[in-house]
């Protein structure tokens, strides 16, 4: 059982997958390194060690305790997870600055992982506000995707807004996904992704989980993100789904069935 799992957990490993997924790839123009999430720290030093071009700028941000030191060219930010705190919008901002200026040749290389919902944000309603909002989900036994659904319509950086932020450059983006189904739109709010759940179904969810909402909230919910992007290329380097794939195939190297 140990072999199994050992085996398992080594094939969605950060590092690797990163490594993997970045090989022999080519960046025609300035390339920034933007990372998010409980393994951004992980991917960010695996994508610069492994880039053939050194990166023009970078920001890694992460839950506390997880920068392991430092990575050159590399800004990094510990911050509040499952919560979003004043770190975690000190860090966005440090990304939106870096961001700000891009060039059709540019590329934004985007590393997501699980946990970039509440370490990467910037709220469209008072910070404080935005923090019981997303109390009131954990506590109501709200899911992943209820829970999502309503905080990319309260950030100006989820649900496909930061791929627009980042427009006219390209976004590669490298998910390392901890949402079943692997919904790229779901995975830490979808920053890079065009949303597919609407705004009644927000405002369902909101109704449902007996919200206790500001009116400038309601507003936000019932205003609509993008639906289609055309400067994103996303791929899922590491899954629940790759998990229990390699599991398998370890069990059958082991004559299991």
């Amino acid at each position: 059982a140990e072999v199994i799992v050992r085996s398992a957990i080594a094939s969605v490993l950060p590092d690797r997958a990163v490594e993997r997924a970045l090989e022999g790839m080519e960046f025609p123009g300035r390339v920034f390194l933007v990372a998010a999430g409980k393994a951004a720290w992980q991917m960010s030093r695996a994508a610069v060690c492994c880039l053939n071009v050194p990166v023009a700028g970078g920001v890694c941000v992460t839950k506390y305790g997880h920068v392991a030191g430092e990575i050159p060219g590399v800004t990094c930010v510990e911050a509040g997870h499952p919560v979003p705190d004043g770190n975690s919008f000190r860090g966005t901002e440090l990304v939106l600055e870096l961001t700000k200026d891009l060039r059709e040749t540019d590329t934004v290389l985007f590393l997501l992982s699980g946990g970039g919902s509440a370490l990467f944000e910037k709220p469209l309603i008072p910070a404080q506000e935005l923090q019981h909002i997303t109390n009131q989900l954990l506590a109501c036994g709200a899911d992943i995707v209820q829970i999502n659904t309503i905080r990319k319509r309260l950030s100006a950086v989820k649900g496909g807004r930061f791929a627009q932020w980042c427009f006219p450059a390209r976004i590669e983006t490298v998910v390392l996904s901890d949402v079943l189904g692997d919904r790229l739109d779901m995975i830490a709010s979808g920053p890079a992704a065009a949303d597919s759940s609407t705004c009644e179904q927000a405002v369902q969810i909101a109704r449902d989980c007996g919200l206790e909402l500001s009116a400038r909230a309601w507003e936000c919910l019932q205003t609509e993100t993008p639906k289609a992007l055309t400067n994103v290329h996303t791929r899922i380097i590491g899954s629940v789904r790759q998990l229990c794939a390699a599991a398998a195939e370890e069990c059958r190297k082991l004559g299991y069935e």
